[in-house]
């Protein structure tokens, strides 16, 4: 079994308060799970205003599959958020067994 994860820092420029960035968060995340199967939620920042992490993780029987899979649903993000990228933080799992 392999893990891939991702920390990503997003920037929301229009915010101008937590209802509007919780209408991003709420899109991102719906979309990334209607589309994709991966675990996704805000994990960091949820009061700072125009500041959003999100993490997303992907379990695996294939090390490469779940990079692919991390990798799709960044760019994915980064495609169709109403926000910026500004970091993306990756981590990887070891073999499990």
């Amino acid at each position: 079994m392999y893990t891939e994860s991702a920390l990503l820092t997003l920037y929301i420029p229009h915010a101008t308060s937590l209802k509007d960035k919780r209408q991003v968060c709420r899109s991102i995340i719906d979309k990334v799970r209607q589309r994709f199967n991966v675990s996704v939620a805000e994990v960091d920042t949820q009061d700072m205003l125009k500041t959003l992490t999100v993490g997303v993780a992907v379990v695996s029987g294939d090390a490469s599959c779940a990079q692919q899979s991390i990798d799709a649903v960044i760019r994915f993000i980064e495609e169709n958020a109403d926000a910026q990228m500004q970091r993306i933080e990756r981590g990887r799992g070891e073999m499990v067994r």
